[in-house]
């Protein structure tokens, strides 16, 4: 028995890719498996979206490149890396900026390039002043460039037409890179939700995170998604507390009546923010049951009234996920986003497997 676990539904992430592969249709889907796929684990998740039809994987480093490749055979795009760093043989590169193209020269690199064009996120990316420049030198060099990227700053909010803003300049990036005669066959703009919402922007290939655990990339709205991970502590003890009494840390909660308490196995050591305190309600035995007092390092307490339901120790406690309140729900709560909550189990949490109704870590 774990005290602490994340439940990765494998069944549900491939619901999920076989879903976006059929909405992209002829555009290729390159599935985003950065920071371990969102907390879900690479080397269980990738063999499942491969086999449900992924056409190739997108990293940040090309640390995580290389577990991917440990799995995997189709390409693998790295984009977060610095000028002088070693390319490992095979993964395909994102060069952001003169200075990484430079580097790419210089190291006579003979991969896969993805030009990334800033077209007004101002995050990472080629200035649109520059891409002339930075076209000019893959081309003379004669690097392999594949496609021109780019990230939508505000592609989450359908009405945007700062979306439309970053085509256009995305469109004129493209026209820039083939007018220096590069071949740029896979150009790639379109992120999960507007690979949901904006079916022209979904080009040569489609670059989806998020979507493929199952978090609705757009408030509100409802595609089909399956969520994959829940994440479950144990009830560790009851006890009895006396109207008026204060519980946990600084005793910032005080019992309103007679009644009883539950002390569950997860803490800020784990991964559950302070910012989270009063905005959780933990699932148990199909009831919901709020987060009392501070969190702890180790623990959370919840508030079980009467205890109507005979919650005991050894229960299960889910604190988001199958059973209990949902991943973007918490995130509407603690006003983040779903993205955040499922990266944030961590510590003593145990990842373990559900596909076909079986268990196993």
């Amino acid at each position: 028995m774990n005290l602490l676990e994340t439940r990765i539904d494998l069944d549900a992430i491939a619901h999920n890719v076989r879903t976006m592969k059929a909405l992209v249709g002829d555009a290729q889907l390159m599935c985003v498996v950065k920071a371990d796929a969102y907390n879900h684990g690479v080397e269980q998740v990738v063999p499942v979206m491969e086999a449900a039809g992924a056409d190739s994987f997108a990293v940040a480093t090309f640390a995580e490149a290389e577990v991917v490749q440990a799995v995997s055979t189709l390409p693998v795009l790295a984009w977060l890396w610095v000028p002088g760093q070693v390319v490992p043989a095979g993964i395909e590169v994102a060069a952001p900026s003169i200075a990484h193209i430079r580097a790419l020269v210089d190291a006579s690199f003979t991969g896969c390039v993805h030009l990334k064009a800033d077209t007004g996120m101002n995050r990472a990316g080629i200035d649109e002043q520059d891409w002339d420049e930075a076209c000019a030198l893959a081309a003379k060099a004669g690097l392999d460039v594949v496609g021109v990227m780019s990230h939508l700053a505000c592609a989450d909010d359908p009405s945007s037409g700062f979306t439309d803003t970053q085509v256009e300049a995305f469109c004129r990036a493209v026209d820039t890179a083939r007018s220096h005669g590069l071949v740029v066959q896979r150009n790639h703009i379109a992120n999960s939700p507007a690979a949901l919402s904006r079916p022209h922007l979904r080009c040569d290939q489609v670059r989806t995170g998020v979507a493929l655990y199952g978090l609705e990339p757009i408030t509100g709205v409802d595609h089909g998604l399956r969520p994959a991970m829940s994440w479950v502590a144990r009830v560790l003890a009851v006890k009895p507390v006396a109207a008026g009494e204060g519980v946990s840390y600084g005793l910032t909660w005080t019992a309103p009546v007679d009644g009883y308490t539950a002390v569950v196995s997860a803490g800020y050591a784990d991964g559950v923010a302070r910012a989270w305190q009063d905005h959780l309600d933990i699932g148990v035995g199909g009831q919901l049951y709020p987060q009392v007092g501070r969190v702890c390092m180790d623990q959370i307490v919840i508030w079980l009234g009467a205890n109507e339901f005979g919650v005991a120790a050894g229960d299960e406690a889910v604190i988001f996920g199958q059973g209990g309140i949902s991943a973007t729900e918490l995130a509407r709560r603690a006003g983040t986003i779903n993205y955040e909550i499922v990266c944030a189990p961590s510590g003593r949490t145990v990842r373990t497997y559900i596909t076909a109704g079986k268990e196993r870590q």
